[in-house]
């Protein structure tokens, strides 16, 4: 068992480490990140109990019906709702990086403890495909939310479009990456390029988020400095 919890959560872990270890200017406190993630484990048993009643139900009886909507929306929907209603507001989230390790960090949870519950029903041997696949594909859905949350809260401009794709893009990319698993035959062949592209796209909004922190800091430093000169 402890093994199984190891595997478990060490991919979670170092994951969210190293998306918090990127914020340079001024780190989130540990306690509002662990909160963060903790919302997020949480999470799934609510979803897991949905799902069931939908598989149960008869509900969803087609791949892409069971892709984006029995998974991607209920999953994403309620990572959303967590970083929208209990951290959007949050002195703590007073610079556009801060979306990213929100983001990742109620996404992280999600997966950790998900991954936690597959391992234990399947085995050990499984630990390593869900920390390439299902753990570092929620991260980066994590990392594009954040990325939209963060720019729709500190940009004048556009601030519903923003948030808006804050929740779009992570569902149309979460809803591709399961319909590619439950779909295609030869899935692996699919999921190697678009996984390649989701690490392109969620580290490009890392970089980007970084800069608009930077361009932030250092405005607000001149502002001060025509205070205080």
């Amino acid at each position: 068992m402890l093994g199984i919890l190891s595997a478990g959560i060490a991919p979670g872990l170092a994951l969210l480490s190293y998306f918090y270890l990127k914020d340079e200017y001024d780190s989130e406190p540990v306690s509002m990140v662990f909160r963060t993630f903790l919302f997020g484990a949480l999470l799934v048993f609510p979803i897991m109990f949905i799902q069931y009643v939908l598989e149960t139900e008869q509900i969803v009886q087609s791949d892409i019906v069971s892709a984006f909507f029995s998974a991607s929306m209920l999953e994403e929907f309620f990572k959303w709702f967590i970083l929208f209603y209990t951290v959007y507001q949050h002195i703590s989230f007073d610079e556009p990086y801060d979306g990213i390790v929100y983001g990742a960090s109620v996404s992280l949870g999600f997966a950790t403890a998900e991954n936690i519950l597959y391992l234990i029903a399947n085995g050990l041997e499984y630990a390593i495909g869900r920390a390439l696949l299902p753990v570092s594909s929620h991260a980066l859905f994590g990392v594009i939310m954040g990325y939209y949350i963060g720019k729709g809260k500190f940009t004048a401009e556009s601030r519903k479009k923003w948030i808006s794709l804050s929740l779009f893009l992570p569902f149309i990319l979460h809803g591709t990456y399961d319909f590619i698993l439950v779909s295609q035959e030869h899935w692996k062949f699919i999921m190697v390029p678009f996984m390649i592209f989701l690490w392109w796209y969620g580290l490009r909004k890392v970089k980007m988020a970084r800069a608009m922190s930077m361009k932030q800091i250092e405005e607000s430093f001149d502002y001060q400095k025509t205070l205080y000169p």
